[in-house]
């Protein structure tokens, strides 16, 4: 049986938006009270407009009124699967810090991690401080 969150991202995925590098990903989040948040990537010919999928489903989430997640699944059609880029891995370590991470691929493979697995020493506001310490 699919976890419903995996199938979420799955779904995701068939709507993403992605003409230029045809790597089509799809996630989805699980928010504290159990609703799920999906999101896919969306390309822009202007390359660095472009939202990776987790991004999308953070700030839909967030968009919704939630903003902490328990559980992140990403879907890619790939061999092995994907892990999130950087810049995902840090939103997730601000809105999901303790979240399990379900990478799935097309074929069924999972693999599990955390989120603070994905980012060790992560940068937070912690890190900020007060001004001028």
């Amino acid at each position: 049986m699919t976890d419903p969150l995996v199938a979420a991202a799955t779904s995701a995925r068939e709507r993403a938006f992605a003409p230029f590098s045809k790597f089509q990903v799809g996630a989805a989040l699980e928010a504290l009270d159990g609703t799920i948040v999906p999101g896919c990537n969306v390309e822009s010919a202007s390359y660095g407009l472009t939202m990776c999928a987790e991004r999308v489903a953070i700030f839909r989430g967030v968009a919704d009124g939630f903003q902490r997640f328990t559980r992140v699944a990403v879907v890619t059609d790939t061999a092995t699967p994907t892990p999130p880029c950087g810049a995902c891995r840090q939103l997730l370590w601000e809105f999901a810090p303790e979240a399990e991470v379900l990478l799935a691929n097309l074929k069924g493979d999972v693999v599990k991690w955390t989120v603070r697995d994905l980012i060790p020493g992560a940068f937070d506001a912690n890190q900020l401080g007060e001004p001028g310490v």
